[in-house]
């Protein structure tokens, strides 16, 4: 543990703990998520910021390289998880997060669909039209990669239908949770 003296408490202001624990345990989560620690630490510093930051200042509040600040700022901008915020008679760029929760979560879903799924469902294509004219493919591992493909299509159509609902309606089904489950017809164990 660094011994916080009054030179560098001026120099790296001292963070409410809560504050440090969230900016820490969602660097940590990012990491598990396949998000650079970086990039989620610099997003929850954004988000409990109470107004805008410059690059200079994220980097000194999370003692982090510039470098590593400016490429986390540049993921984030893409996944459009913040925005710069312009302060009048300032050049520099200042960054501020994106607090709506459902928005956030429906931007993280679009990427991820955008750079997990999209392509998933290209290749299964791409296998299925090659599975079709094949003769040393099992009638099995033909059905297979047509099941799975149908999955994916399902759970992406899903998706788009989902993306099309109000957010307040949204919410509220989520909320539902496992209610929901008593308007559905149960046959079996199986969930079928």
């Amino acid at each position: 543990m660094t011994e916080i003296t009054e030179s560098n408490t001026e120099k790296h202001p001292v963070m409410p703990a809560a504050v440090e624990r969230f900016i820490l345990h969602w660097g940590e989560m990012g990491g598990q998520w396949g998000v650079n620690r970086s990039v989620a630490q610099v997003q929850a510093l954004l988000y409990l910021s109470d107004c805008p930051l410059t690059a200079e200042d994220i980097a000194e509040k999370l003692t982090m390289a510039r470098s590593n600040v400016s490429n986390s700022l540049k993921e984030l901008l893409n996944w459009k998880l913040i925005r710069r915020a312009p302060m009048m008679g300032d050049r520099r760029d200042f960054y501020e997060a994106e607090t709506n929760l459902f928005e956030m979560l429906t931007r993280i879903a679009q990427g991820r669909k955008e750079r997990e799924i999209d392509p998933a469902v290209a290749a299964l294509r791409q296998c299925q039209a090659a599975a079709v004219d094949d003769p040393q493919l099992t009638g099995v591992a033909r059905a297979r990669i047509a099941e799975m493909l149908g999955f994916v299509e399902t759970l992406e159509d899903w998706y788009v239908q989902m993306m099309k609902v109000p957010s307040h309606r949204l919410m509220g089904l989520i909320k539902l949770g496992a209610r929901i489950t008593s308007f559905l017809p149960i046959r079996g164990s199986t969930g079928e």
